[in-house]
C-alpha cells in the first residue's frame, strides 16, 4: 500500500514553482559553452576586411583595432574585432556630383 499526502493548492503551486525554476537553472547550467573567438593572423586578418598588411599593422599600432600577441613576431586578430572594424571606421564616401 502507498502513502498519500494531502497538499494545500497554494503549497503544491509553490513546488511546482520551485522545481520549474530548479529544472531551467540546471538546464542553463549544462548548456554547451558559446564557441571561443576566432583567432586570425595578420594576412589573413587582412585579406578578411580587405586591407593591406601595412595598413592593418598601422590600425593596430594607431589603438584603432585590439591585437592579440601570438610570439615575438607575430600579431593576431579576434574575428569580432575584425566584423565591428569596418562599420565602425568606414570612410563615407559621396556619389559624384
Amino acid at each position: 500500500m502507498q502513502a498519500a499526502y494531502i497538499v494545500p493548492a497554494t503549497e503544491w503551486d509553490n513546488l511546482t514553482a520551485r522545481l520549474a525554476r530548479l529544472e531551467s537553472a540546471e538546464a542553463a547550467r549544462q548548456a554547451p559553452a558559446p564557441p571561443p573567438d576566432d583567432v586570425l593572423t595578420t594576412a589573413q586578418a587582412a585579406a578578411y576586411i580587405g586591407l593591406s598588411v601595412d595598413a592593418l599593422l598601422r590600425a593596430r599600432k594607431d589603438g584603432r583595432l585590439p591585437g592579440v600577441r601570438l610570439n615575438d613576431r607575430d600579431w593576431g586578430f579576434r574575428r569580432s574585432s575584425l566584423d565591428k572594424y569596418p562599420r565602425r571606421y568606414a570612410r563615407v564616401t559621396n556619389p559624384a556630383s
